[in-house]
């Protein structure tokens, strides 16, 4: 009787080893097509800490596409669970969710919208054939070249060329100075407004670089005074970009300052005051909430669910929720690659712009000017 039981034992320990290693896009994880269970979707983002605003202002855009897709019955008739996961904008706590959300099933992720933590997420992801529409727009995200990550807005280059072209040609600004900060994002836009400013013939009159956890900017922003600037690009999140700003207004630095999503949501604003940022220069694909008739429809929706005012952020995880639920729905609710195939062949009209995802994960390619003015952000005519 033992020895009937020997062989096969070392073979169910084998499949059950098998069984606990597949991944969501994996056959031996379990036909999400077949089941007939919720539709699990993790939203990744830092819920706590400095960078808190960016997680609540993605999970409640994120929460509204799938409360309104629930409300019509969901997916085949699968209710759609979102759950939201704090990176605490920490690259190693990002890939240690990642692990989590292989290992518990979730076939597609939303976030994050720090490029740093996706990008340490990505190959934990990629090896679990998990899709991830990221909010990050550092040109790093685009050169890990996975097939699995798409971005749900611009990258850099795109940010800070527009800007670049606005700033230069179209004002006619020779004298401009550079603040930006060590980590991913500050890097990325470092690079990219560095290269697209060259490319027009204009060498910043100085290039200070700050840590991302800096408090204290009045050393590199003596520096940048006394050159005397047109303008001050910026590369840094909300609030730390606030702070620097309004420090700067105190040392007596009155040329406006220019950057891309972060200069124009409300924390930035708030941190940096209404007068210091009077005239900031946004490079941005969502310029507000008036833009368009859809972007009508999802502020008011927004603000019936949260008692807010949508931003940027909030319409790109919309965007990217919707353009997942599309996929999942015209894929029959496929996971891993063929997933990711649903989403790449994916085109939508949405509040950012007309989304047609690239080989490179790239859906979207423009982004506008606009100016500050009395508080709120308005196209630039």
């Amino acid at each position: 009787m033992n020895r009937s039981l020997r062989p096969v034992a070392p073979l169910l320990v084998t499949l059950l080893a098998l069984a606990a290693c597949s991944a969501p896009g994996d056959s031996g994880s379990g036909d999400s097509k077949s089941d007939s269970g919720p539709i699990k979707i993790a939203v990744v983002d830092a819920r706590s800490g400095q960078l808190s605003s960016l997680g609540d202002w993605e999970y409640k855009g994120a929460k509204l596409a799938v409360d309104e897709w629930n409300k019509k019955g969901g997916i085949n008739g699968r209710k759609i669970q979102l759950k939201s996961f704090d990176d605490q904008g920490d690259p190693t706590i990002g890939t240690n969710l990642a692990r989590k959300i292989a290992d518990e099933k979730y076939i597609a992720m939303i976030g994050t919208a720090e490029s740093a933590v996706t990008i340490a997420m990505a190959p934990v992801l990629k090896q679990s054939g998990i899709p991830n529409i990221t909010s990050g727009q550092a040109d790093g995200l685009v050169a890990l070249k996975s097939p699995f990550l798409f971005l749900n807005g611009p990258t850099s280059t795109t940010y800070d060329t527009t800007l670049a072209k606005y700033l230069i040609q179209d004002q006619g600004y020779k004298k401009i100075a550079m603040i930006t900060n060590n980590g991913s994002f500050g890097k990325g836009e470092h690079d990219a407004f560095s290269k697209a400013a060259k490319d027009l013939g204009v060498t910043p009159l100085t290039d200070q670089v700050v840590t991302t956890d800096q408090k204290d900017f009045s050393a590199a922003l003596t520096t940048i005074r006394s050159k005397k600037p047109q303008a001050v690009f910026i590369g840094s999140e909300e609030v730390e970009a606030g702070l620097i700003v309004k420090q700067a207004r105190d040392l007596g630095i009155t040329a406006p300052f220019a950057g891309a999503a972060p200069q124009g949501t409300p924390v930035f604003m708030n941190t940096a005051g209404q007068a210091a940022v009077e005239g900031t220069i946004v490079s941005s694909p969502y310029l507000g909430n008036d833009v368009s008739p859809a972007a009508q429809k999802f502020a008011a929706a927004y603000k019936a669910a949260y008692g807010e005012d949508a931003e940027l952020h909030g319409a790109k995880a919309y965007d990217g929720t919707t353009i997942l639920l599309t996929a999942l729905k015209t894929s029959d609710v496929a996971t891993g690659q063929e997933l990711a195939d649903a989403i790449r062949a994916t085109a939508y009209d949405g509040l950012l712009g007309q989304f047609k995802y690239g080989p490179d994960g790239v859906g979207i390619t423009t982004t506008s000017i606009g100016i500050i003015k009395s508080g709120k952000l308005v196209a630039q005519k």
